[in-house]
């Protein structure tokens, strides 16, 4: 595969990262692509932009650049799914599992990118719907996860689980985290899930803080199908996350579904790329 033309995804309206978006430009311009910069990209950096251009997202561009951190890459990831454009990252950011090129390193990486020394890893995406009374509240897809968590109580809610029509537990917790392999080492670690490779086949079940020691995270075979019902949430609201953003209140007894979506994150990676060292390094194991 070989990249001809690339849009460019600067952390959200921050105009703060211009000089490492407009390094990047024009390094890849000089390396004969056309670049042109997406929606979360400031409006006071400078360059042709996607929506400017009179053909659609694939057919103006083959790759996404992603200059920021993976919040930055999970809204692009779920922007771009339906057309199967890879994902280049690169961290401006914290932690930085998906956008894992450092800035100090980009133009080494993305050399090594353009000159052919890349995988494509395919990483799972969820597809989840909130219904209320038989009527279809909500739908979306994510590439890290989708969790429920309590309003604004100090009393633990009260929801009940059926993986492939059957019951696993009526739980009371904090919440609940449904994750991919992705999301493995984001909300769902800190909740005391397991880290699962990226490219497994699996979904990570995570209670939030349950109120039993015996309920604890499952690992669950990617065709499972998640059917939550909400029983009881405690006076408060709840609140629908997804990929770490509030979508919407969870007000009565809301049912949500979630299953392996169709749509794939393809995550561009140089070869020299190893996700050991990545664990290692982001999470301190030393």
């Amino acid at each position: 595969m070989v990249f001809q033309s690339a849009g460019l995804f600067g952390r959200y309206g921050d105009s703060a990262v211009e000089d490492a978006i407009l390094s990047i430009k024009n390094f890849l311009e000089k390396r004969g692509l056309r670049v042109f910069l997406g929606d979360t990209t400031s409006s006071e950096i400078r360059g042709i932009r996607l929506e400017e251009s009179d053909q659609s997202l694939p057919e103006t561009i083959d790759v996404c650049i992603v200059v920021g951190g993976d919040g930055t890459m999970l809204h692009v990831a779920r922007t771009v799914a339906n057309h199967n454009l890879p994902l280049i990252g690169i961290n401006l950011g914290r932690l930085g599992f998906l956008t894992d090129i450092p800035a100090g390193n980009m133009k080494n990486k993305l050399d090594e990118i353009l000159d052919g020394n890349f995988v494509i890893e395919k990483r799972t995406m969820l597809d989840a719907s909130v219904t209320l009374n038989g009527r279809l509240v909500h739908e979306c897809t994510a590439l890290n996860d989708i969790f429920v968590s309590k309003g604004d109580t100090g009393r633990m809610i009260e929801f009940e689980t059926k993986i492939d029509d059957l019951l696993v537990a009526r739980t009371r917790s904090d919440g609940i985290i449904v994750a991919t392999p992705t999301g493995s080492t984001a909300y769902a670690l800190s909740a005391g899930g397991p880290i699962l490779h990226p490219e497994s086949s699996a979904i990570v079940f995570t209670p939030i803080c349950p109120h039993t020691l015996g309920q604890r995270p499952l690992v669950l075979d990617d065709n499972s199908k998640i059917n939550i019902a909400m029983l009881d949430l405690a006076g408060a609201s709840a609140n629908f996350f997804v990929d770490g953003l509030r979508i919407l209140a969870i007000e009565k007894n809301e049912h949500i579904k979630i299953q392996r979506s169709n749509k794939v994150a393809r995550l561009v990676r140089s070869k020299t790329h190893n996700h050991y060292d990545t664990l290692s390094s982001k999470l301190g194991w030393g």
